[in-house]
């Protein structure tokens, strides 16, 4: 059963997601410029695009790039329905309880992370809503073709989400969201809090034994120490993970540990379903939906084969807060040749930020595995900071720095919800060191990092 009032909507958007692929180029062009064309139609209701539409022409290659800040300062008049006001919407996410529920009965609505210092609010109404369920269930990576049909949303499975659960984030808001509108979802499908001390969260999946895991390849890794240990023991038969880039190193220790597939997806708060592995390992783009352009320095784009300085995208199903041509912030590849798998959709690498998981002992000397994403959302939902580093320097020590301006209370109280948080995962007995100033380690993503392991880790 599809999650949308309109069977014959459903049907027609499911064979669309399933013909697309398989479609000729051509087709595949023809979607994108019909789609294109109602997106700026729809974008007329944005004051702040008519404004821009005016100056600049409406056009995609007339539009210059535009970012989340200046989008966030002019929320008012980017949205199309005058229902959106921010300051209601902060209301909304402010209470946990709501997580999965429809704003104003109608639009789904999550908060982005503040990894580039300036957290976000994203709003879809319920056709958005429908394409990203769509490609998600007909698209998402692994198992043959008839059993997507049959079962899209693994109504058979028994499958657990690891992630931030407490908070309004895309992928919780979408597995809740699901929970509460499709009948059996509930029983099938849990949501498990990656900021619980890892005894308790081992404990949990035992009790749930997952056929199906999704979560983060650093979440991945660390249940794969869990499960070597003997005290994880579950038997997925599939692992999927984003967020996060997964490296061949990762997937190899997990697939080994728990022998089964673990694929990679791609996905942003900016659009949920942006890519899925095939079955031969690559990503590719869902550019029927939407539409990414590797730029240079200059915001020029650059060729095939050649990652840009960052990347802007186009949603072509979110007409009410419409998103033209903004800056994403990873950089990505598209593969001039075509995939051996038959697909029309683009093949792409992506690199996005890349941070460590932080190795501490705790009260018995046994080493703690922090994950990078659970120590930022607790730095975001509970500290208040956005632009940050934390960095381990040694096996006992940890710095980190603050962008953002505050007085000596406002440290202290960072200073205090970090020690909490790592008091509660066992460790106790580290040195943290917190001051003002502007991080000093870069990736080679181009993004720098959050979080940075300078004091060496290791892995199974």
């Amino acid at each position: 059963m599809w999650p949308y009032t309109d069977p014959r909507s459903s049907g027609a958007m499911a064979f669309d997601a399933w013909m697309a692929p398989r479609d000729s180029a051509g087709a595949l062009v023809r979607r994108q410029r019909q789609r294109l064309e109602a997106l700026f139609k729809a974008a007329g209701a944005s004051a702040f695009y008519r404004r821009r539409f005016e100056r600049h022409g409406a056009t995609l290659e007339a539009q210059p790039s535009v970012g989340k800040q200046t989008l966030m300062d002019h929320f008012g008049d980017w949205v199309c329905d005058r229902r959106l006001s921010l300051s209601a919407l902060r209301d909304f996410i402010a209470d946990p309880a709501r997580i999965g529920l429809a704003f104003a009965g109608e639009f789904s609505v999550w908060e982005s992370s503040g990894s580039s210092g300036v957290p976000a609010i994203f709003v879809q109404d319920s056709a958005a809503m429908a394409i990203y369920d769509t490609l998600e269930a007909l698209r998402r990576p692994g198992g043959p073709s008839w059993q997507r049909w049959m079962d899209p949303f693994c109504l058979s499975e028994r499958m657990a989400f690891v992630g931030a659960t407490s908070g309004h984030f895309a992928s919780t808001v979408s597995v809740e969201r699901l929970r509460r509108v499709m009948p059996g979802m509930a029983q099938r499908l849990r949501g498990f809090d990656f900021l619980d001390p890892t005894p308790v969260l081992v404990d949990a999946l035992n009790r749930w034994r997952p056929s199906v895991l999704a979560t983060y390849p650093s979440a991945a890794l660390l249940l794969a120490e869990e499960a070597a240990a003997g005290r994880l023991q579950i038997a997925p038969r599939e692992i999927l993970t984003g967020g996060e880039a997964l490296s061949d190193a990762v997937r190899e220790i997990v697939s080994r540990q728990f022998g089964c597939p673990v694929r990679a997806s791609y996905g942003a708060s900016e659009f949920l379903t942006l890519g899925t592995e095939c079955a031969h390992g690559h990503l590719h783009l869902n550019s029927d939906w939407v539409l990414l352009e590797p730029v240079d320095l200059d915001g020029r784009p650059v060729p095939a084969g050649e990652p840009g300085a960052t990347t802007l995208l186009t949603n072509l199903a979110n007409h009410v807060q419409p998103l033209i041509r903004y800056d994403l912030g990873d950089r990505v590849c598209f593969d001039p040749a075509p995939c051996t798998c038959g697909s029309r959709l683009p093949v792409i690498a992506v690199q996005g930020r890349v941070d460590d998981s932080l190795l501490l002992p705790d009260t018995r000397g046994c080493s703690v595995r922090l994950l990078p994403l659970a120590l930022t959302t607790v730095l975001e939902d509970d500290a208040g900071v956005f632009d940050f580093q934390l960095v381990q320097q040694d096996g006992h020590s940890l710095s980190l720095t603050i962008a953002e301006s505050g007085d000596r209370a406002a440290l202290l109280h960072v200073r205090r919800v970090l020690l909490d948080y790592l008091r509660q995962q066992g460790v106790d007995a580290v040195e943290l060191h917190v001051h003002r100033g502007e991080p000093a380690v870069h990736g080679r993503s181009g993004k720098r990092p959050r979080v940075v392991a300078l004091h060496a880790t290791t892995t199974p």
